[in-house]
């Protein structure tokens, strides 16, 4: 399974889609920053799962449907940082798919995540992570989880890690840094956090018009979530 995550930056790098898309036969496709009224219904061959809907730049998740079945999304508010109570950029910071593999006769869970910007302390962004999975596993109990997206996390990742690993999940950051706009701040922003699937690689893809770099991850099933899901 191919998954694509990628921090539009205020729906800049939104035509650079479809190509993206077909270039790396991506089977989901996990957006951030999005303007969600101007989201088509299909992407390549990818059709739109959701969009949320609180804030015009917000989240969208793109399934492969001759590949997948669409079973149930959630989306999700997350405690906000004193940026969002003020400003007000992102009511909807968590969206969630459930779906179904056609051909193996499995589910898994897919989830697209911003979190609060770098005016936020590490710890809100950590408490916003744990709810985000745990909203997620809620969505099928056992089943396999992925959530990627733009975690604003730049340092201290290994305590980030650390955290994640304690909580049953899975942290992996790209082979390179995904985010070139200031200076100071480059660095890896933009991760993946699964439990029961086997994480192949996450590489960063060539950038566009965004400051972040799209992330393009490669997974499959573990073989104990092959046994659960049957």
């Amino acid at each position: 399974m191919k998954v694509i995550s990628y921090n539009l930056r205020k729906h800049r790098a939104a035509t650079e889609l479809t190509a993206l898309v077909n270039r790396h036969a991506a089977d989901v496709l996990c957006l951030q920053e999005c303007d969600t009224t101007d989201m088509p219904a299909s992407i390549g061959e990818l059709r739109l799962a959701e969009a949320t809907s609180r804030n015009r730049l917000g989240l969208a998740v793109y399934y492969r449907e001759n590949t997948f079945h669409l079973l149930e999304v959630r989306s999700m508010a997350l405690k906000k940082s004193m940026h969002d109570r003020v400003l007000k950029p992102a009511e909807e910071r968590m969206l969630g798919v459930r779906l179904h593999d056609i051909d193996e006769n499995r589910e898994l869970i897919v989830g697209s995540f911003h979190a609060a910007p770098l005016t936020a302390l590490n710890s809100l962004r950590r408490h916003q992570i744990r709810t985000a999975l745990t909203e997620l596993q809620s969505l099928g109990d056992g089943l396999p989880v992925l959530m990627v997206g733009d975690y604003n996390y730049p340092v201290f990742k290994e305590n980030l890690g650390q955290k994640v690993r304690e909580h049953g999940y899975e942290l992996n950051l790209s082979d390179m840094r995904t985010y070139t706009r200031y200076r100071f701040f480059r660095g890896h922003y933009d991760f993946a956090t699964s439990v029961g699937l086997t994480i192949e690689k996450v590489r960063t893809l060539p950038q566009g018009r965004s400051d972040h770099l799209p992330i393009l991850v490669t997974a499959s099933m573990s073989a104990r979530a092959k046994v659960r899901a049957a």
